[in-house]
């Protein structure tokens, strides 16, 4: 016997083990929509001509925040939307994901634009992983966000969305607070201030489990890419996913209690640890916290242990 949906009767699709609720296709989308209208709601505020671009890898995450984002805002007059796909040069990977990426925003009809590592930085991320696969993720990282920006700024964006989950979300507050970078947790986005050369970030599925993302895609039948990261086991980030779904075992709403603390902390975090002025990276002419950005400094080790 099949297990009814608490608020209608019909087959339930999913038990939201944090709510109690079993909810059947349409009122978990129902659901799962409000969430991220009220989220996007609480980031930004538009009120004249707008440019949202969309951080679009072809995972299920980027093309979800995508989806969501044409269901919302393609009716209004005032906003257009780009999306935005950073090819990093992983062979065998990369190919899998652009082909779901281009997919959905021709289903969509959104323009899809591609920035590649080698026309940005001359050079691929399996080139620069060589012999330092461990570093993987360090690298990836700083260059993404480089990149992210730069193809933002060229699409002329507004903001930039990103497809990060609450999973993601809670992990890098833990990464971050057991390092003991309390900096870097006071500039985790979304971001609340524009600041020169950088175009701000919003986190539209910020508080939705990753679980949940998945089942919408699915049940949407958003193309995207089940490929994985072939750099993947090299993630510190690993071990706290590993760490927040063992608590989530036992308390399921864990995740959620650990967002709202952080977001209960920001404001003193701000006060301790400023948003410092951003200036030119001397290197490339990016913004950059110190005289030379990370993504410079990155490529002058590489310089120097060749």
């Amino acid at each position: 016997m099949s297990i009814k949906c608490d608020l209608c009767g019909r087959e339930s699709v999913e038990y939201v083990r944090y709510s109690g609720a079993h909810l059947c296709e349409r009122h978990f989308s129902e659901f799962f929509e409000r969430r991220v209208k009220r989220e996007i709601a609480s980031q930004i505020r538009i009120r004249k001509k707008a440019t949202i671009g969309v951080g679009l890898s072809g995972g299920k995450d980027s093309s979800t925040a995508l989806y969501l984002i044409h269901k919302i805002f393609s009716r209004h007059r005032n906003v257009s939307i780009v999306a935005i796909t950073i090819d990093e040069g992983i062979a065998g990977y990369r190919n899998k994901t652009l082909k779901s990426a281009s997919q959905l925003c021709k289903m969509l009809d959104v323009e899809h634009r591609v920035y590649r590592f080698e026309d940005i930085f001359h050079t691929t991320l399996d080139e620069i992983l060589k012999g330092r696969e461990s570093m993987a993720c360090t690298f990836c990282g700083v260059l993404r966000r480089k990149a992210l920006n730069i193809g933002a700024k060229d699409a002329c964006c507004t903001v930039l969305a990103t497809g990060l989950n609450l999973d993601d979300t809670v992990q890098s507050i833990l990464m971050n607070f057991t390092r003991g970078d309390l900096e870097k947790l006071a500039r985790m986005g979304p971001h609340r201030k524009i600041q020169q050369g950088l175009v701000p970030r919003i986190m539209p599925l910020r508080s939705v489990p990753e679980r949940e993302v998945y089942l919408y895609a699915l049940l949407k039948k958003i193309p995207f890419s089940h490929a994985v990261c072939p750099y993947a086991n090299f993630a510190l980030r690993n071990e706290y996913r590993a760490l927040v779904d063992a608590l989530d075992k036992t308390n399921p709403s864990v995740k959620f209690s650990i967002l709202k603390s952080y977001d209960e902390l920001l404001p003193v975090l701000s006060k301790i640890y400023p948003q410092k002025k951003l200036r030119k990276c001397r290197v490339c002419g990016e913004p950059s916290i110190s005289a030379i950005c990370k993504a410079c400094e990155l490529f002058q080790k590489i310089a120097h242990d060749s």
